[in-house]
């Protein structure tokens, strides 16, 4: 049953749509909120905004740039989907991102930051029954000072030295935790048991850090991994495989 008072979900979640993490994770999030009759606010936090401060040049791959651009980009247009249709429209407008990002096989070609287009946008409005005009606040800069506001929220929640997504579980006194990271989707049973064990880790008091870098290739059809196989494990150096020159 729903814990959640009438100002605070039960959990808020902080994404950014072109995270092959967070998208795993909320997927995750998604089954354990039916099992446990969870209210979840879907929030904004911006990997290109919070790394602003970085030389993308010398610290990702080259393209990161164009692919955090394009999360500020669907973030935008989430931040005029709430503005005008409620917190509400957020979380069916994230899984059409992410249907559209993750769930679809690798397509040779493609420019880096397809995904911020207009064409993808709107079909993910289309998706989730929101007006085709939203996709003009691709382009609204002026959206991003309230982008940035959420996103040194959540950055305030953990420290620093972290990235997406951030998990805030009976905000705003409760816990909240970077990740879990994970690269295979729990099943039904396996869901609840891993919210359970996260959460209680969380909750111990002085309770810091559990990390390894070494990650899986995410379980996505975007990455060529199927949900009956297990994907390479590489080194996610600082958890966005940064380069080191």
């Amino acid at each position: 049953m729903s814990t959640g008072s009438a100002d605070h979900a039960d959990i808020d979640f902080y994404f950014d749509p072109i995270c092959p993490f967070a998208w795993m994770t909320s997927k995750w999030i998604r089954i354990v909120q039916a099992q446990r009759d969870y209210s979840v606010d879907w929030r904004f936090i911006s990997l290109r905004l919070i790394n602003s401060h970085l030389d993308y040049d010398t610290h990702f791959p080259e393209d990161y740039p164009a692919q955090h651009t394009a999360g500020l980009r669907l973030l935008r247009v989430a931040s005029a989907a709430r503005e005008q249709h409620g917190r509400e429209a957020i979380g069916p407008l994230y899984a059409a991102f992410g249907a559209r990002i993750f769930e679809a096989g690798p397509v040779e070609g493609r420019s880096p930051g397809w995904q911020g287009t207009p064409e993808l946008a709107a079909d993910a409005l289309a998706e989730a029954g929101l007006p085709a005009s939203l996709v003009d606040a691709l382009e609204d800069t002026s959206r991003d000072a309230e982008i940035q506001a959420e996103s040194d929220e959540a950055l305030s929640l953990t420290g620093k030295d972290v990235g997406t997504p951030i998990v805030h579980f009976e905000p705003p006194a409760g816990v909240a935790f970077f990740g879990p990271v994970i690269s295979r989707l729990p099943d039904e049973e396996q869901a609840g048991q891993l919210w359970d064990h996260v959460v209680g880790l969380a909750r111990f008091p002085g309770f810091a850090e559990l990390k390894r870098s070494l990650r899986e290739r995410p379980q996505l059809p975007s990455f060529g991994v199927t949900a009956q196989e297990t994907g390479k494990t590489e080194d996610w150096h600082a958890g966005s495989r940064r380069l080191k020159k």
